[in-house]
């Protein structure tokens, strides 16, 4: 379990900035401002507004009206060739569109991930739960006849269930992790001069978080893969109170193969621990080898002005997507153990997937992990571990397609902005 975008992109090497600080591993000695005039010396602005600017120590911020040290006090304003204003204007209007657009194409990243890509997550899970499937939908060729079987007997609904408990089930796992941060010691990330005790307070972190959010994981699994044939019309905080029912014993009722929580503990947080390592891993090196890339290129003054300020946001989210990409598809095998277990005894009716028209009940009699590991090698092969694997390519198909569309787009306004 974990949530579908990973905490930075640096992973478990945080970038730290002003956390290099003495206090978190750097080596500047931190400054104590023990007046109000040592304050009134740091005066910044917001880097992301137009036309904004750091101060540093011992800089100040000139009063309203009055003039600043590089502009000129006497004499009228002169041009110092023609055409210098327009130059400005044009090199202002290029830092806005530079600014403007960095923030698109981190949007279009997010919606991507978490909505366009929610259709290829709902038959992916269906898929991984089925154990009545004859046909493993191990391309996206066969994946794309079920969505559209789905779409045309119960509609659009179908492939965008669940959606917005995805989002509760995110919200829970970040605003869990601030406050267990908060009340611990557990540091919430991981400075440049790390060391395992480090590195084990934080992953001990991220284990309690897993812990908190599993039950409305639990929850939001049973709206991805239920049935709309049999669904009810149930709110958006459906998902909150059917995880609160399931830690206290309210709510429906469920049957005796329910697996209690405690038994879920052990494959939910090596998931999550699991897919946050490699995910963290995995960006760190990708990253890596792009600045390498990009630096070597600007010391042979082969990078146009273009691809210079394609550099500024596009190493950063191709790492994103290789880490969740090779961490999905490492991981797929358990995703289905721990999706079964999960769905198990909580009475839920998924389509299904082999004829796009009827629904199955859930009837699985897992006794725990190494049971469920061992039935689905027996009964369905070492293929049944990677049922619905189709709905993967396709989510990273469009993912990457999208990607490469808001490049052509940003370089395309840059280039007549230049």
């Amino acid at each position: 379990m974990h949530p579908r975008r990973p905490d930075g992109f640096d992973g478990l090497g945080y970038r730290g900035g002003a956390r290099d600080e003495q206090g978190f591993g750097g080596a500047f000695p931190a400054r104590s401002f023990s007046s109000g005039s040592d304050l009134g010396h740091w005066v910044t602005t917001p880097p992301d507004i137009p036309g904004s600017r750091n101060l540093h120590w011992g800089e100040k911020s000139p009063p309203y009206g009055v003039p600043s040290a590089s502009t000129p006090h006497e004499g009228p304003a002169e041009e110092p060739f023609p055409g210098g204003g327009g130059a400005g204007l044009q090199a202002q209007s290029t830092e806005q569109l530079n600014r403007f657009a960095g923030f698109g194409i981190g949007l279009a990243s997010l919606f991507t991930e978490n909505v366009l890509a929610h259709p290829c997550i709902v038959l992916r899970r269906q898929c991984q739960v089925n154990y009545h499937a004859r046909h493993y939908h191990l391309t996206p060729f066969t994946i794309i006849n079920i969505m559209y079987s789905f779409n045309k007997t119960q509609g659009p609904r179908a492939l965008w269930k669940g959606m917005g408990s995805t989002f509760i089930v995110q919200g829970v796992t970040l605003g869990a992790e601030g406050i267990i941060s908060e009340f611990t010691p557990l540091p919430r990330e991981i400075s440049h001069k790390w060391n395992p005790k480090q590195i084990g307070e934080h992953l001990l972190l991220k284990s309690l978080t897993y812990m908190v959010a599993m039950p409305f994981y639990s929850a939001s699994l049973i709206e991805t893969v239920q049935s709309e044939i049999i669904r009810d019309n149930t709110g958006i905080l459906e998902c909150v109170k059917e995880g609160i029912g399931r830690v206290i014993g309210l709510g429906v009722p469920h049957s005796k193969r329910l697996l209690p929580l405690l038994s879920l503990v052990f494959p939910t947080v090596l998931h999550g621990v699991l897919h946050y390592i490699i995910s963290s891993i995995i960006q760190k090196f990708v990253l890596l080898i792009l600045k390498r890339k990009t630096y070597n290129d600007h010391l042979a003054e082969s990078t146009s002005p273009v691809q210079s300020m394609l550099d500024a946001y596009f190493p950063e989210l191709i790492a994103n997507f290789a880490a969740s990409l090779c961490s999905d598809v490492i991981l797929y095998p358990l995703e289905t153990v721990l999706h079964r277990l999960h769905i198990q005894g909580t009475r839920t009716i998924i389509d299904n997937t082999d004829l796009g028209y009827e629904v199955l009940p859930i009837n699985t009699q897992y006794e725990g992990m190494r049971d469920c590991i061992n039935t689905i090698k027996q009964e369905e092969g070492m293929l049944g571990f990677y049922k619905g694997f189709g709905a993967v390519i396709i989510q990273y198909t469009l993912h990457a397609a999208v990607l490469q569309i808001t490049k052509i787009i940003y370089a395309t306004l840059l280039q007549n902005s230049i």
